[in-house]
């Protein structure tokens, strides 16, 4: 036992790796309280999804009762033609009578006159109509813009709505395949001592994807060269890329993954699926890493965050 705390000992004072590495775990508390905000965030975007769905459910709604409205409006048009073509076969009846007296007495001219006087009223009263019809009908046109830009509102709130879905649906993997990984990672714990870091890595995540159904149960991530390059967590079906450090202090290890990525989607003609496991990272660092493997399709799992 003496001999076993001597060699931890000397392990601590002259292996950076290995000291950041056992600094890393005893940091893992920090990745649960993270886990736990995690979860608070996910709660949050659970009420604005159902703030959302009720916001829709209501411009369904309104989008029904313009529709109402609409309706309302063809029938009064269909009562407005209709109407109109009441007033035209009187006109026409009148025109009969006005041919007949013409036919008949000369002294019923003055009639006739007033009756042509009538028909002008009623020709006056039908431009009236007309021009009323032609407001409705600017009317509908409006109405059925209204409507339009409704839908087209209930389009957009559709299409954020799935980015939403989306955006939790991915946290939610993210945060199952992390919470995964640290329950793993404490039983393998014990396991680590006399390993390098890389080593464990290695073994933690084989068992990881495994389990989860991800590689064959007869795979295992090992060391691989592409082109030169030694890759420190390399599996060629499916094709896995990834490499494993105890301490960033920089975004290096972003760009050096991503030319092995490169490297391995010529050689193999496919995508290559990318992960960086970081020990131990600075705050700055980790921030633009998450950019970094949000936009580039890179799996980051950082233990431990300092400043």
């Amino acid at each position: 036992m003496g001999s076993l705390k001597r060699e931890f000992l000397e392990l601590l004072d002259v292996d950076r790796e290995f000291r950041y590495a056992v600094a890393g775990y005893l940091g893992l508390s920090e990745v649960l309280k993270r886990l736990d905000e995690l979860s608070e965030k996910q709660t949050r975007m659970g009420e604005e999804q159902t703030k959302l769905r009720k916001e829709q459910a209501r411009l369904r709604r309104e989008q029904a009762r313009l529709r109402a409205d609409f309706n309302k409006m063809l029938e009064v048009i269909k009562q407005l033609q209709s109407g109109q073509s009441r007033l035209e076969d009187r006109v026409a009846s009148l025109e009969d009578g006005v041919k007949g007296v013409k036919d008949g007495v000369g002294g019923l001219e003055d009639r006739v006159a007033s009756v042509e006087e009538g028909v002008k009223r009623l020709e006056d009263g039908q431009s009236r109509l007309e021009d009323r019809l032609t407001s409705v009908e600017d009317s509908v046109r409006g109405l059925e813009v209204r409507v339009a830009s409704v839908e087209g509102d209930v389009g957009e709130l559709k299409d954020g709505q799935g980015r939403i879905e989306r955006r939790m649906d991915s946290l939610e993997r993210r945060f199952e395949s992390l919470e995964s990984a640290m329950v793993r990672g404490f039983g393998e714990l014990g396991r680590f001592f006399g390993q390098t870091f890389e080593e464990f890595v290695r073994v933690f995540l084989s068992e990881k994807l495994r389990g989860l159904g991800e590689i064959p149960e007869d795979a295992e991530l090992g060391r691989g060269v592409i082109d030169g390059e030694e890759v420190n967590l390399f599996l060629e079906e499916p094709l896995i890329v990834g490499e494993a450090t105890g301490y960033a202090e920089s975004v290096d290890e972003m760009p050096k993954l991503l030319r092995k990525a490169d490297l391995a989607r010529l050689r193999y003609s496919r995508e290559p699926r990318k992960i960086l496991v970081i020990l131990t990272a600075r705050r700055d660092a980790e921030r633009v890493m998450r950019e970094m493997a949000e936009e580039k399709g890179v799996e980051l799992i950082v233990g431990k965050i300092i400043e």
